[in-house]
């Protein structure tokens, strides 16, 4: 059978929007021969549509765009991810469900038995589970229908525990599939693609003995970036096709279902990034984040302040890429401290990248506001308070540039920085998209040297000199905090791994320091609850998926 795989890039409530891709999806690939289409995860919606669902006229609106694809779909069937209502007044109000449209009707549903309740999913909010997982038959086949999470049951995937009994794959094993179909809106982080090829597709190809389809969306939602790489496996778990990475992309794969179905498999094509270098990936989810978040929220600019350090340096990059150079307006704003080469470094960077530059000195705006704190400051010494002035009217200018001309502000913090608290509320953390704060400050060195590794977009320098917040003469980051190498590898292991003061000091990093990194973290819990949203590219980021409280005194 001729399966036609469309991977798309829905807008969550976008229903006309996400309904006319779905028509022209299916009649392109019905036109390429395929004789099965299949959709992404809630795909008549976006996915994830959260507490959209709560709203009275979303699910019954959702229903009857349904019922408009299904009335274009012919004697080719597709089967499209979407929402379903509960209607048995028990559980959850909701399914999220796999409609079977064919000849003009949905035909056959099928419903998500596993229902992900971790990380930034919280599916148990609004969907009921199905029992059991969906058999359709057609066309003389058994069709296994599963969604997503359904199939991330391998015993080497932690998540697996979280779910008792028999798994769908096994209930479909005994169901005895000709094939198997995922419909998926799998987010995508660092290596995940790895670990869904051979451990979740593959795994399941192997259990089942026939061949899996597996269809994931693509795109940005909110800080949520989903990577595509859509691909089919053949019976024994080695994969014979596999689309594009963070892009849409259609394919017609002809399975071998069936007693034919142990037959070797020819490999029919795979997309040239669906394999790529991890740095490349990165920069790739970053960009498109980026784009899918301004234009799916109506932004067609983008302002950067350009510091002449590494983190703006790449940012610019990121948003030249995602936006285009001719819609990107960098901005330095020097005060009396900041250095010549921090300007010139911001100023060729931005030739360089083809982008608008200007700039806006802000000594007399600092100076303006230390004469008007200077009674109440009378007698005391300066400090940080004085430091986030310079800050707090850089914020101000740069949220004025985005009011007048209609731009996105892109904040420039890492995730080391955010981590703990190397930033000034209300100053630098102003801005309406957090790009990097998912990055670690490594991260960004190997991002920026990446970038660089045909020919020089960012300057040498800015990479090469000791970072500065340069908000006091001679100021170094490592004037309050350990070097980026152990910082990094500690926050790794605090903030994403869990592990406590004492697991650190026994890897042997040095007592004071590590006392020191958690207490900064747990300090700024209060700061994060504040930062704009950041795209996530990490197993766990700062925001939806970390939810500890701000005002707590445990100490690990």
């Amino acid at each position: 059978m001729r399966i036609g795989l469309a991977q798309l890039n829905p807008t969550v409530g976008d229903l006309v929007g996400n309904r006319r891709k779905i028509l022209e999806a299916y009649a392109a690939l019905v036109a390429a021969g395929a004789e099965l289409v299949v959709f992404p995860e809630l795909a008549v919606c976006g996915y994830p549509p959260r507490d959209l669902l709560f709203k009275r006229r979303f699910v019954p609106d959702v229903a009857e765009s349904l019922a408009e694809i299904a009335a274009a779909v012919g004697a080719v069937p597709a089967i499209i991810g979407t929402v379903e209502t509960n209607p048995s007044g028990r559980g959850r109000p909701f399914f999220n469900s796999a409609a079977f449209c064919y000849r003009g009707k949905v035909a056959a549903v099928g419903r998500k038995c596993l229902l992900p309740t971790y990380d930034v999913f919280d599916e148990d909010r609004y969907f009921e589970p199905a029992m059991s997982p969906a058999i359709i038959e057609h066309a003389g086949h058994r069709i296994g229908v599963t969604i997503c999470e359904d199939i991330w049951t391998h015993p080497m995937i932690s998540t697996r525990r979280l779910y008792s009994g028999r798994v769908p794959i096994e209930q479909l094993a005994e169901g005895k599939c000709d094939f198997m179909v995922n419909l998926s809106a799998s987010p995508w982080h660092s290596s995940k693609e790895s670990v869904r090829e051979n451990l979740v597709v593959g795994d399941s190809a192997r259990a089942l003995g026939c061949p899996v389809a597996y269809v994931n969306c693509v795109g940005g939602n909110d800080e949520l970036i989903f990577d595509g790489r859509s691909l089919v496996c053949d019976a024994q778990g080695r994969v014979i096709a596999g689309l594009a990475a963070f892009s849409e992309d259609l394919r017609v794969v002809d399975l071998k279902p069936g007693a034919a179905s142990n037959a070797p498999q020819e490999v029919s094509s795979l997309h040239p990034t669906f394999a790529q270098d991890g740095l490349k990936d990165m920069f790739d989810a970053l960009v498109l984040g980026l784009r899918d978040y301004a234009q799916k929220s109506g932004f067609k600019r983008a302002l950067v302040a350009l510091s002449g350090g590494i983190d703006s340096a790449v940012v610019g990059v990121i948003a030249a890429a995602a936006f285009g150079p001719e819609n990107v307006i960098g901005v330095s704003l020097p005060s009396s401290i900041s250095s010549q080469h921090s300007r010139d470094d911001a100023r060729i960077l931005a030739q360089n990248l083809g982008v608008r530059f200007e700039t806006i000195a802000i000594a007399n705006a600092v100076a303006a506001c230390e004469t008007s704190l200077g009674p109440l400051f009378a007698g005391r010494p300066r400090d940080v308070a004085e430091e986030n002035i310079q800050a707090r009217v850089r914020g101000v200018l740069m949220m004025a540039l985005s009011n007048k001309f209609g731009a996105i502000l892109l904040t420039t913090g890492n995730k080391s920085e955010m981590a703990v608290g190397y930033c000034t509320l209300y100053g630098d953390m102003c801005g309406g998209l957090a790009v990097i704060s998912d990055v670690f400050k490594m991260q960004v060195y190997a991002l920026a040297r990446w970038i660089n590794r045909e020919s020089e977009i960012i300057p040498a320098s800015s990479i090469e000199k000791p970072p500065s917040a340069e908000l006091r003469p001679n100021q170094t980051d490592q004037d309050s905090l350990p070097p980026y190498d152990m910082l990094d590898a500690i926050l790794k292991g605090y903030v994403e791994e869990g592990l406590s003061r004492r697991d650190l000091i026994a890897q042997g990093f040095a007592e004071a320091v590590v006392n020191d990194v958690i207490r900064k973290v747990d300090l700024n819990e209060y700061k994060r609850k504040q930062a704009a949203p950041g795209l996530k590219i990490t197993p766990l980021a700062f925001g939806v998926g970390r939810r500890i409280p701000i005002v707590q005194k445990y100490v690990s």
